[in-house]
């Protein structure tokens, strides 16, 4: 993210990018052609997506049904950079990441993966989210097993063939090398505890409100 001032320019980018990205979603998102394997028992598995400013992607998977948890944080570079004010120079490696903990029983691996690109970001734009420019704010999944990242690097295939968005995706899908590491407690829940918060009201309500309209057979119960 950058500073709350920053944050308000570009709305009229971050519109247009929404519609484009509401536009391939309206074409028909496939379903992933395999998913993850998940041995029996299996009650808890964890992934690890990054995609523009994290306070929008966490709203938009605590929403799902079978979420367990989600955590803002960074991923990508080392623990000593792992700092907002350090990761918003955009040279730590880092990226505004979200760490995602869910029963594979009730939501799988590929579901997550089809919102995270039909609903949580436009995954055509390099290095940057509407508003938010800079590596910090690129999108890529870090795969937590070979599993992850074969059924996210098949996933990502699929949609370019398909045709789905009018660009190519340039998502990254590499390992979770280091570590996932939590935000600052201001970072967590912001859109919850947020929202009327400029930022929150042209780039993230639209996000769950198109989620709400995409996929309301994946949403909890209020």
């Amino acid at each position: 993210m950058s500073p709350a001032l920053r944050r308000l320019l570009g709305t009229v980018a971050v519109v247009i990018a929404l519609a484009t990205l509401a536009l391939g979603a309206a074409a028909g998102f496939p379903d992933p052609n395999k998913d993850v394997r998940v041995p029996d028992g299996t009650r808890t598995q964890t992934a690890v997506f990054a995609g523009g400013c994290f306070w929008g992607i966490e709203a938009v998977f605590e929403r799902l049904n079978g979420v367990l948890d989600v955590v803002s944080g960074f991923a990508g570079g080392s623990r000593n950079t792992a700092h907002y004010e350090m990761v918003s120079m955009g040279n730590t490696g880092h990226a505004e990441s979200v760490r995602i903990a869910y029963d594979p029983a009730r939501i799988s691996y590929g579901r997550l993966l089809k919102v995270f690109f039909a609903v949580a970001h436009n995954p055509t734009e390099l290095n940057r989210q509407g508003p938010d420019d800079g590596p910090q704010y690129r999108s890529s999944i870090f795969a937590v097993t070979d599993d992850q990242r074969d059924v996210a690097t098949a996933y990502i295939r699929q949609l370019n063939e398909a045709r789905v968005f009018s660009r190519p995706i340039v998502t990254t899908v590499v390992p979770l090398a280091d570590s996932f590491y939590p935000a600052e407690d201001y970072h967590q829940n912001f859109v919850e505890r947020n929202p009327t918060y400029p930022y929150v009201v042209y780039n993230d309500l639209p996000k769950l409100a198109h989620l709400k309209k995409e996929f309301p057979e994946l949403l909890k119960r209020q």
